[in-house]
């Protein structure tokens, strides 16, 4: 199995994902890096591992650059030569911790979608008060979205969440405005009549209250909601924190207090950071792609090279091609 790496992307490239890299190969057997990025700055990150090897570029695409015009302009950049690893069959899969639009476009126009899925979705697996976690879709490759968009992300998120995460018949639910059949928009009404026929195993509607602690193991819903929700848990969670940390350090006894629960705090901390499930995983392309988070470091590099790893080896991208092909989309909606 041989991965390919944006190595140049994230707030912490290239060292965090020559580490990740490195700590990887020594943990999964067969698998095989490819680094894209300048090989100057790569190398002394690198200890030697005979299973990494480097595609060597100057070129880059930044936080600042518009998508598609970056992905069409900068051929030579390392996301996109990562990309073309995969397209050509070097590469079963990719990563990138950069800019989210322009990995999202290389997906679109380098990897290419699966022949059926007319939008993939860009979904994150996050956190549950059992330690469970849930996976999120989609938190914003698409904001106008069709019914039968939301089935596709339906069967493909359960189909992940069964073959990688290893959650037997995992419950879906649709994110919407009350639990009640008939809540909701007309996207939201429409979706829930066609879930209710797809070959998931669909509960219902489910609040965005309920989602953390565990309401269904895959959530769908737009890229326009989908956002808002994840950017409004990454929030409330920091803020959380902040305010902890105000409050330990406001006094003496608060400060002998932070002694005491200092250990417990940070298990909480880790509990909460979904980059200990991964990246975001864009379905409904041909291979396996990851988005990792930006400020990733080594230890969420290597849990997102384990991810696509996962994929690859359960075969997730052909099980979701498989189940596509059999289903007649009701696409007038």
């Amino acid at each position: 199995m041989k991965i390919a790496i944006d190595a140049m992307g994230g707030d912490h490239a290239p060292e965090a994902i020559v580490k990740g890299a490195e700590e990887a190969v020594s943990h999964i057997e067969n698998l095989n890096i490819t680094l894209v990025g300048d090989e100057e700055k790569i190398k002394p990150h690198l200890t030697g591992s005979d299973r990494i090897d480097i595609i060597h570029t100057n070129e880059m695409i930044t936080a600042d650059d518009e998508p598609v015009r970056a992905v069409r302009s900068k051929k030579d950049s390392s996301l996109v030569l990562m990309a073309k690893e995969v397209k050509e069959d070097r590469a079963d899969a990719c990563i990138s911790a950069g800019n989210t639009g322009a990995l999202m476009s290389a997906g679109l126009f380098v990897v290419g979608r699966i022949r059926g899925i007319d939008r993939p979705a860009l979904s994150p697996t996050l956190p549950t008060t059992d330690g469970k976690g849930f996976l999120l879709l989609d938190v914003g490759a698409n904001v106008d979205t069709k019914a039968h968009n939301l089935v596709q992300y339906a069967i493909m998120g359960s189909i992940y969440t069964e073959q990688v995460r290893s959650i037997q018949n995992p419950t879906v639910g649709l994110l919407n405005i009350g639990t009640e059949e008939g809540k909701g928009n007309e996207l939201t009404k429409k979706a829930f009549n066609q879930l209710k026929e797809a070959p998931i195993n669909f509960v219902g509607n489910v609040e965005a209250r309920d989602i953390l602690s565990g309401v269904a193991d895959v959530v769908i819903t737009d890229g326009f909601s989908g956002n808002i929700a994840l950017k409004t848990i990454e929030g409330t969670a920091m803020t959380m924190f902040s305010m902890l940390k105000e409050t330990f350090t406001s006094s003496v006894k608060t400060k002998i207090a932070a002694g005491l629960v200092k250990d417990d705090l940070k298990g909480l901390q880790s509990q909460l950071d979904y980059s200990e499930y991964g990246g975001a995983g864009l379905f409904g392309l041909s291979s396996p792609v990851i988005k990792a988070h930006g400020f990733s470091n080594s230890r969420a590099v290597f849990n997102a090279i384990q991810q696509a790893a996962h994929m690859v080896d359960n075969n997730v991208t052909d099980t979701i091609r498989t189940t596509v092909e059999s289903i007649e989309w009701e696409k007038g909606d």
